[in-house]
């Protein structure tokens, strides 16, 4: 009973980086997208060039930079390792969410903006009430597919020293005892469960087209 208890207090390790990324990088790839499409060249230029480093080098890797840099060159010292993981973790997939998104708008159609345009609605106006649910349909499966992919990746944090439940299982692992260590994927196949069941009923909302 103790191990399963200490395999739920390490999920929820896991649940709280899951959430905190989820938050925090859905709107700021929004904001690296818009950058990355800005009629602006620099801002452009250095958003594109920002998202290929970021998705072109490991989580794992980013994970050591975001907690050892600012010690070594900034002599600040991160302040805890689970803050050091949320940076990582933010910064990597609103790159990645920033690319979905960008498809997803760059997929709209021009005729439309015109469209929204010669009826007198304003760009915003256009993106808000033409193009928005639009984009929003057209990114789900994508954006459904990253989602699942960071629950499974939230187990990387141990890789730093945070306790999640992965970390939680190597412990006793390493005492002799192994099925809570297989035991692991039974909290991560029920969460992917779970958002799988969530956005299957999201995709079927969105289905407006369906005949």
């Amino acid at each position: 009973m103790d191990k399963w208890l200490s395999l739920v207090d390490g999920f929820q390790f896991n649940l709280i980086l899951f959430f905190g990324t989820i938050i925090a990088a859905v709107p700021l790839g929004l904001i690296i997208c818009f950058c990355s499409m800005s009629k602006f060249k620099p801002l452009s230029y250095v958003s594109k060039v920002f998202v290929w480093i970021i998705r072109g080098t490991p989580l794992m890797l980013q994970l050591f930079v975001v907690l050892y840099a600012p010690g070594l060159l900034l002599h600040t010292p991160m302040k805890s390792r689970m803050t050091a993981a949320f940076v990582a973790f933010i910064i990597n997939y609103a790159a990645y969410f920033s690319e979905i998104y960008r498809g997803g708008i760059e997929g709209i159609p021009r005729g439309q903006y015109e469209a929204g345009q010669v009826l007198g609605l304003t760009k915003l106006q256009v993106f808000i009430r033409v193009v928005l649910m639009q984009v929003v349909k057209r990114i789900m499966a994508p954006m459904s597919n990253e989602i699942m992919t960071l629950v499974k990746d939230t187990s990387l944090a141990r890789t730093i020293a945070v306790a999640e439940i992965m970390m939680s299982a190597e412990r006793f692992s390493k005492a002799g005892v192994i099925w809570p260590l297989f035991a692991t994927a039974l909290f991560f196949l029920a969460m992917c469960g779970l958002l799988t069941l969530l956005f299957n009923f999201i995709e079927k909302k969105l289905d407006y087209y369906h005949a």
